[in-house]
């Protein structure tokens, strides 16, 4: 099976400061595709912001020979995914991938959740 590669593709994956997230846009930029390291750098228990996760991760595939720019806005906001996004298309000039990968379970189960 060949590779399946993304050259030229720009990928925005938001929560990729850690886990999942972070192992998605390492990936994704291994295989070619301009990356936007999106993460507010909060705590587990959805508090406070911090650069630093994104701007890590946005540092560690540029020094594998990849390019990408990191991203702090909130998912939670409208304003904030539209920030995430015009980050995008200001560096890269587009959107070809989305991977929305940010987001805190607190409860732990979902059968406990509800729509609210």
């Amino acid at each position: 099976m060949s590779n399946l590669g993304f050259d030229g593709k720009v990928a925005v994956i938001t929560g990729a400061g850690n886990g999942l997230g972070r192992e998605h846009a390492l990936l994704l930029a291994s295989r070619g595709a301009q990356v936007v390291v999106n993460d507010l750098g909060g705590s587990v228990a959805g508090d406070g912001a911090d650069a630093g996760p994104a701007q890590r991760v946005a540092n560690e595939i540029e020094a594998a020979g990849g390019v990408a720019v990191a991203s702090t806005a909130s998912v939670a906001t409208r304003a904030g995914g539209e920030e995430i996004v015009r980050t995008a298309v200001d560096e890269f000039g587009r959107v070809d991938i989305l991977i929305n990968n940010a987001g805190i379970l607190r409860d732990k189960t979902f059968q406990n959740l509800t729509d609210e």
